[in-house]
């Protein structure tokens, strides 16, 4: 049997016009996969079934197993990023933007696929560091420089005091977590309802401010 990170020499469907299209659906079928099977049971047979095409088509678009994974999660994180930081520049209060923003994040984390996604790249990091590396980029990285930016305009305005952004932003989606992400990554409880999320990200808010608040009214 020909090993998954090694590619064929079927390539009978060759790129085309229609390559944007048939990649996503290359992608979807990997991400049914890899959320059935995990990384290391999922094939590339497997990939290419629940896609819907050939094994040597799938190869022209990724070389390897573990650079379909790759492109997956760069595409998946960076599509939730892309939904999650519509953050806005109007006169809203500084928490009640922070409060949505943690809520609509821990919601996304706190999805039984975003657990079920976060074990298998733990669980192949290791052995594939570009693929820990591309979840990094795509995933946390990007959100905080994301709120950093939004943060660095607040401070300009007065209504934040804060000396590091990029710190800052990571302190406050390491404090929406606490209490919801390991139990759950862990499986020591099933789930987090809306409302213990609102409860625990209301309290990181609170700390938040209190840390780099300068007009606590706002």
């Amino acid at each position: 049997m020909e090993p998954d990170d090694q590619p064929m020499s079927d390539t009978d469907d060759l790129p085309s016009s229609d390559d944007t299209a048939k990649r996503r659906q290359v992608l979807e079928g990997a991400r049914q996969a890899f959320l059935a099977m995990g990384f290391d049971g999922a094939s590339m047979n497997d990939v290419a079934r629940l896609a819907g095409v050939s094994k040597g088509t799938l190869y022209v678009y990724f070389p390897s197993k573990s650079a379909l994974f790759e492109a997956l999660i760069r595409t998946e994180r960076r599509q939730q990023a892309e939904q999650l930081f519509q953050l806005d520049d109007d006169d809203r209060p500084v928490s009640e933007v922070l409060h949505d923003l943690g809520v609509n994040f821990m919601q996304m984390m706190t999805a039984p696929g975003s657990i079920a996604h976060l074990r298998t790249v733990i669980g192949v990091a290791g052995k594939f560091p570009d693929i820990g590396r591309a979840f990094f980029e795509a995933g946390p990285q990007y959100g905080w420089g994301r709120l950093s930016h939004w943060l660095d305009r607040r401070v300009a305005e007065g209504r934040l005091a804060i000396p590091d952004t990029q710190l800052a932003a990571q302190q406050f989606f390491d404090l929406c977590q606490v209490g919801h992400l390991k139990p759950l990554l862990f499986a020591t409880r099933d789930q987090s309802t809306l409302a213990e999320i609102q409860t625990g990200v209301a309290q990181a808010v609170t700390l938040f401010m209190a840390g780099y608040g300068v007009d606590r009214k706002r």
